[in-house]
């Protein structure tokens, strides 16, 4: 019954604008890494009771996520009009889609195993986790942008302001990946402390959470082309 209402509740906003969905898809996702990087804290703090708990809300949010494209793609399919190409803006939102997605196993992997961190490795993994962040919220900016788009029936100048967003998340990005493989590095540094199990956990770990940034940078890219090729 809940499930019904939330689909009902989204396709109501659909009627409204096709893009409206979009924004809210882009806002799960970001609920859901702002509740991954609380996540990430509790783990370095050691507070594993923290870490579950925060694992089911952001199953929660995902599947909030997973309704909203659902319906967006059921819609489409309609003889709905768009000022952009359908099959663009469903290329769009697959990255988009990830997001979620990759917080949520990112968060189940926190889950798995409680590991004592040395000081270098425990502020590495909140940079990334801050960077990566960062990375999500710029690409939100960029979502943002786009419902401006629609009301200037995407005139020049807000089609230029919102193309300069694009470059921000790609920086970004390259600055989770400069993260990332240092972070990797030292961790394979500490494998005397950490074990092989815990090497192979935190590197995976690592690499999970930079790819949360990479579907950003991904989406905003064929965002980009969507907005190009319209």
């Amino acid at each position: 019954m809940i499930k019904r209402e939330y689909i009902r509740s989204v396709l109501n906003v659909f009627a409204e604008s096709p893009f409206r969905p979009l924004h809210m898809h882009a806002e799960k996702g970001g609920d859901a890494v702002r509740k991954l990087s609380e996540s990430v804290e509790a783990y370095c703090e050691g507070d594993m009771t923290r870490v579950e708990i925060l694992s089911r809300e952001i199953d929660i949010i995902e599947h909030e996520a997973d309704v909203i494209k659902q319906t967006i793609r059921s819609q489409l399919k309609s003889s709905i009009m768009l000022p952009v190409n359908a099959n663009d803006l469903l290329d769009f939102l697959k990255p988009q889609d990830a997001i979620p997605d990759d917080a949520q196993d990112v968060a189940y992997w926190l889950t798995l195993r409680q590991c004592e961190l040395p000081d270098v490795i425990r502020n590495g993994l909140l940079e990334l986790m801050s960077k990566t962040a960062e990375t999500v919220e710029m690409y939100e900016t960029l979502i943002d942008k786009l419902s401006e788009l629609l009301e200037t029936s995407f005139s020049k100048k807000e089609v230029k302001q919102t193309l300069a967003i694009v470059p921000q998340v790609e920086e970004l990005e390259h600055e989770v990946d400069i993260i990332e493989t240092n972070l990797t590095k030292v961790i394979f540094k500490h494998e005397d402390i950490l074990g092989g199990a815990g090497v192979y956990h935190l590197t995976e770990l690592v690499k999970a959470i930079g790819d949360i940034a990479d579907k950003s940078e991904h989406a905003a890219d064929r965002m980009r082309t969507m907005i190009l090729r319209r």
